[in-house]
């Protein structure tokens, strides 16, 4: 996608202390991380990231600066990453995608580029975006920045 790279390095300046914690991780998950995080900045690039460091270093992905807006997350743990959407029982998922059984959270173990780099995740993660932006209660006010909770 022309100018994602761009987009790419300019958020990444301000997440220092995220990539500080990415660094423990094992080199290939990292690898993958990073793949997949640049996959999620493309497909809707104005959507604000959010950082967090609790149970697993995870980026957000949100249509405005706030969680609760959140409509898809990359959680990295000790030895996988999730692909997760924060609204993923209100989604249609044809190709049953999606795992879990929380009232609200879906997600899929990622395992490889070709997990996510494909037709079936790229219209999933897109409608995911539509329907966060279409709950929106107020307009959106901050796009395409990267912010760190990480304390």
């Amino acid at each position: 996608m022309p100018g994602s790279s761009r987009v790419y390095q300019h958020r990444d300046q301000s997440t220092r202390d995220f990539r500080k914690h990415l660094a423990r991780t094992d080199d290939a998950l990292i690898e993958l991380f990073t793949d997949l995080r640049a996959f999620m900045l493309e497909l809707p690039p104005d959507s604000n990231e959010l950082l967090y460091h609790t149970h697993a270093l995870t980026a957000v992905f949100s249509v405005s600066e706030k969680l609760s807006d959140a409509f898809c997350m990359l959680p990295i743990y000790t030895a996988h990453v999730n692909l997760g959407f924060n609204k993923g029982t209100l989604l249609d998922d044809p190709h049953a995608l999606l795992k879990g059984t929380g009232n609200l959270v879906r997600h899929f173990r990622i395992s490889q580029a070709s997990d996510y780099r494909n037709a079936k995740v790229t219209a999933l993660v897109k409608a995911a975006f539509d329907f966060a932006a279409n709950d929106l209660d107020a307009p959106r006010t901050a796009r395409a920045k990267t912010i760190s909770k990480i304390k």
